[in-house]
């Protein structure tokens, strides 16, 4: 799942509004997914002639349909793909590192081909991640295709392991740092230089924070000094809630989502 940043800011002669900031962002936080949806481009898959890719990907890769596992480059977190073709309405695709499965994906398509469920499971953690999500075609793919080829947009996400949704936030001064279940951290300034955002995927990202307002900062993700993504997040009046809008660069979504503070 998408990682979420919050953090404080404040004025910097009002001291009780600095400890209001604080006591709103800092906690533990956890995604509703049925308020997650996303707008843009739709991915497309190409699936035809024993050949398999994805827009999805960044680098895009394309593998053969064999089922064996076949090297790509330019993805710290894996460096295999295998793609099995199952039936004329399912795929499976497995992703490895160094030999380690880090992550299946399995999708089905419906009698008509119009809808598709996929279900994920992500092992590159210290615990897995599971989910579901809904997918529904918006352009056809070429004669003679698989079932499953075409382009494609989230209609909805749901079933996702708890582990998956959470992630806490501990504040001090300009000082922020994020952990997750799954192991995923980070510690950064607000308004400061990019620092190292730490998975077990092995992913050479970093990230900075910049303060937008009172109750709403700014993420931004890179790798390689290109920037992968931004994510704006705003903490609502109550504290209780906060909400997401994160813009993938490569594919040209943007994804919105809440979280409520546990």
């Amino acid at each position: 799942m998408k990682k979420l940043l919050c953090a404080v800011s404040a004025f910097a002669l009002l001291i009780p509004a600095m400890a209001l900031a604080q006591s709103a962002f800092n906690g533990t936080w956890k995604t509703d997914p049925s308020s997650i949806h996303d707008t843009g481009k739709p991915i497309v898959i190409t699936l035809k002639g024993g050949m398999f890719s994805c827009s999805c990907s960044n680098p895009a890769y394309t593998v053969k349909t064999d089922g064996e596992d076949h090297p790509v480059t330019g993805h710290p977190g894996f460096d295999t793909v295998a793609v099995k073709i199952v039936d004329d309405h399912t795929i499976e695709q497995t992703l490895k590192k160094a030999g380690k499965v880090v992550e299946t994906l399995t999708v089905t398509g419906s009698a008509d081909g119009k809808s598709a469920t996929e279900e994920m499971t992500n092992d590159s953690g210290s615990t897995p991640v599971t989910g579901k999500a809904g997918l529904v075609k918006v352009a056809k793919a070429p004669t003679g295709s698989h079932l499953l080829a075409g382009s494609w947009k989230m209609k909805n996400i749901d079933n996702v392991s708890d582990n998956g949704l959470a992630y806490t936030y501990k504040v001090d001064g300009s000082d922020v740092s994020l952990s997750t279940p799954t192991g995923d951290s980070y510690a950064a300034k607000i308004d400061g230089p990019a620092v190292p955002y730490q998975t077990s995927m092995g992913a050479n990202d970093t990230v900075s924070v910049k303060k937008l307002g009172p109750n709403s900062l700014r993420e931004t993700y890179e790798r390689g000094g290109k920037v992968l993504s931004t994510s704006t997040m705003t903490v609502s009046a109550d504290g209780k809630s906060m909400k997401t809008v994160s813009h993938d660069m490569h594919n040209d979504i943007t994804t919105t989502s809440t979280a409520q503070k546990q």
